[in-house]
């Protein structure tokens, strides 16, 4: 899967005010629903939450990729997130997460998903591309940093 035909404008948001992992998962849901005909807020919040459950999504050294499969879900999406304030994700290195990727892939693209997954740990694994996530300053900012193939996190 190519992480740019996942990702759009509207699921990218810099900035946000997430309090806690639950709220994180909650705002994914709410802006993931509408790109997934078919998917409610709750079918994707379960989701992530199920997974969640199986283990932390933390990766590690702030970051976090929550992801879930749906079997109403016909296409894949992602959702990118910048926070304010940095949420215990019971990440494995035990520190606060402040970049969430969250990816929702329909049910039978098991293959793809496992394959999109080890592409967004590998450009998160970057520090370029986390330093300038973290410094980006708008949506728009954020959402050409991780599509525009010039960029620190192609």
């Amino acid at each position: 899967m190519d992480l740019t035909s996942l990702l759009s404008p509207d699921c990218t948001r810099c900035a946000v005010s997430g309090a806690s992992k639950k709220k994180v998962l909650e705002t994914i849901s709410q802006l993931a629903a509408p790109r997934l005909s078919g998917t409610t807020r709750h079918d994707v919040f379960e989701s992530l939450l199920n997974r969640e459950r199986l283990g932390s999504t933390g990766i590690g050294l702030g970051i976090a990729i929550p992801h879930g499969r749906l079997p109403s879900a016909s296409q894949p999406v992602a959702v990118l997130l910048t926070l304010t304030d940095p949420v215990d994700f019971d990440a494995i290195d035990n520190q606060p997460v402040d970049i969430v990727f969250a990816l929702l892939v329909p049910e039978d693209q098991h293959e793809a998903h496992l394959n999109t997954l080890a592409n967004i740990a590998k450009r998160m694994n970057d520090k370029d591309c986390t330093r300038a996530l973290r410094e980006a300053s708008s949506d728009e900012q954020l959402f050409d940093l991780f599509t525009t193939d010039d960029k620190p996190c192609n």
